[in-house]
């Protein structure tokens, strides 16, 4: 007999309704990392030990202002990113490779043609339901916009990201947080101790059923996620950027916070339940997981190389 041994909050989604729209825990959780990063990374520019060494010799990568500027023009690739993203990696590419027996699909990819606005969001009525987000669509989503940013502004660009890497996983925190506030992205069915039925009365409204993941004890993946890719990876690029100095080498904490969330993403992948088979046991997030552990090694080589003498 399987039997669940942590109790499901019950917390609402939503946060307060105001008319027809509704402010949710999920948008608020976008701001929070968004405003956090930004307040984490100014905190840091400030900090002259940083600084004082080759190759920045007392100047920052950025400053303060710039900083600013460069949060809005994340927040836009986040969103961006993450919302077409979501439509090319999962509506477009697992869509067609899958029969999907779950439902996930939703007649897709064929109802983009029929119906364009899904590339942007669900509807209820006149009111956008934004619930299809890919962070690796999200991630990038910033990258071009720091890459553009910094080419506007003749700004070094891997200096920037790494203070940008550095400071990511605080938004994948609070975005998993919510995830598990909406009850989405669960885990696979276990007997284990970790066991969670996802059902709440605030979710019918969402999901036309009360227990969107069924009835059985399922894993709290989310909450997996949150505490590896949010607060161990934090930790560990906050050690290498204040303890070893790892940004010295332009590109090594980038490096490591796409190596790093690969690796965490891969891992929760055999405990979270796929939103659909895509190639045999590999899921579509170990799938994009690869991608990123390319792109680590990309930047790798670029800080480890040998400097010109």
């Amino acid at each position: 007999m399987i039997l669940a041994t942590l109790p499901y909050p019950q917390l609402d989604p939503v946060l307060v309704h105001l008319g027809p729209l509704a402010l949710r825990w999920y948008a608020l959780a976008y701001v929070a990392g968004l405003v956090l990063a930004w307040w984490g990374i100014v905190r840091a520019l400030r900090i002259k030990r940083l600084w004082a060494p080759p190759p920045f010799k007392g100047t920052p990568p950025i400053s303060e202002d710039q900083m600013g500027d460069l949060a809005t023009w994340a927040a836009l690739g986040v969103i961006a990113g993450g919302r077409l993203g979501w439509d090319l990696f999962y509506g477009i590419i697992l869509c067609s490779t899958t029969s999907d027996a779950s439902g996930f699909c939703r007649d897709l990819p064929s109802d983009f043609l029929a119906h364009p606005w899904r590339l942007l969001a669900e509807w209820n009525g006149w009111v956008p339901q934004f619930q299809g987000m890919s962070f690796h669509g999200g991630l990038i989503g910033v990258v071009v916009a720091v890459w553009l940013y910094c080419r506007r502004h003749k700004l070094a660009l891997l200096p920037v990201a790494d203070l940008a890497c550095a400071f990511a996983p605080i938004g994948l925190f609070f975005g998993r947080i919510a995830n598990f506030v909406n009850g989405e992205l669960w885990g696979r069915v276990t007997e284990g101790r970790m066991g969670m039925v996802f059902c709440s009365r605030y979710f019918t409204g969402l999901y036309g059923s009360p227990c969107p993941g069924g009835l059985l004890p399922r894993h709290p993946s989310q909450l997996y996620e949150a505490a590896l890719e949010g607060i161990v990876l934090f930790l560990i690029l906050q050690l290498g950027l204040r303890m070893f100095q790892w940004h010295r080498r332009p590109g090594l904490l980038a490096a490591i916070f796409f190596a790093g969330y690969g690796a965490f993403r891969f891992a929760v992948e055999f405990f979270r339940e796929p939103d659909a088979p895509f190639l045999g046991a590999l899921t579509m997030g170990m799938a994009l997981s690869l991608l990123t552990w390319i792109a680590a090694a990309a930047l790798f080589y670029t800080a480890l190389k040998p400097k010109a003498a």
